[in-house]
């Protein structure tokens, strides 16, 4: 499988994308790959002179600057998937200058009583149900991103000192504090679903068990949420990612102070975490729209 298809499963993995926009993804990529070809490059020798002769080629085209922004953020993302897999050296990205007009997308999250439906939505009778409300309780607990939460093996928790260690983007490990549901939780998962999930099969690491009792992928996960929200009569589109948005949101409305925000989600810059600002800047117009007199 190429490293484009690997791109665009993970992000239909870890983004819940729609085909059409996993399609408008590899329409976007498929010439910035070839220009690294006719360079006379492989994908593993990328550098930022690369990327910035395509970013160059993108403004130079008579098109819309939407169109420009979407191409290069596409390149973004690329140039950041193949730095986090070790594929490149470094993101080719990162010392381009870029200037986007588009407008922030804003992360979709949920309210809190969505939340509370969401998390009361899977069977409690069932391993599997077991299985997929603790980790729904982890990811809005810790904010972990899904390839963490799918990749946690038991020595990165920590359920007595409520503590999880994911590894991070760049193999970069941080310690998260895990709430006091999502611990009880997950105490409960490990005694007793995980078990079950195990079954006959040779004992595991990971934490996160499938059926036949292997690592679960972030697929299947994806897949669970989706019908958790469906059950619970959620009608946004829900991915994975949204609970770990709803995570720093919340945090944010509740006054934590947008630094320990960025520790907890791990990134690397405060600039990704501060469109959270963004978004509760924007929930707050919608109250201010709907009630004051003079609106």
């Amino acid at each position: 499988m190429s490293v484009l298809e690997d791109f665009l499963l993970n992000l239909e993995a870890e983004r819940g994308l729609s085909p059409a926009t996993l399609s408008a993804y590899r329409s976007d990529l498929v010439p910035f790959i070839t220009l690294v070809n006719a360079r006379g490059k492989r994908l593993e020798q990328l550098e930022s002179s690369d990327v910035a002769a395509y970013v160059v080629q993108l403004k130079r085209r008579s098109m819309a600057g939407a169109s420009v922004a979407r191409k290069g953020a596409a390149v973004r993302s690329f140039s950041g998937y193949l730095f986090r897999e070790g594929i490149t050296e470094v993101d080719c990205f990162g010392s381009i200058d870029f200037d986007s007009s588009a407008p922030i997308r804003l992360p979709k999250v949920l309210t809190s009583e969505q939340v509370e439906k969401l998390l009361s939505a899977p069977d409690l009778l069932q391993a599997a149900g077991v299985r997929d409300k603790a980790m729904m309780e982890l990811m809005y607990s810790s904010g972990l991103r899904v390839s963490e939460l799918v990749g946690l093996q038991l020595s990165q928790l920590d359920l007595i000192g409520a503590t999880v260690t994911p590894f991070g983007k760049g193999r970069k490990e941080r310690i998260v504090p895990v709430g006091g549901r999502a611990v009880s939780m997950m105490n409960d998962y490990i005694a007793n679903a995980r078990i079950e999930l195990l079954g006959q099969h040779k004992p595991a690491n990971a934490v996160f068990l499938s059926r036949n009792g292997l690592p679960l992928s972030r697929q299947g996960f994806w897949l669970s949420i989706k019908k958790y929200a469906r059950l619970a009569g959620v009608s946004e589109t829900i991915t994975p990612h949204t609970l770990r948005h709803s995570f720093a949101t919340h945090l944010l409305s509740g006054g934590a102070d947008l630094r320990v925000i960025q520790e907890m989600l791990g990134h690397v810059s405060v600039t990704t975490t501060q469109r959270y600002t963004k978004v509760d800047t924007a929930r707050l117009r919608q109250v201010y729209d709907q009630m004051h007199p003079r609106a």
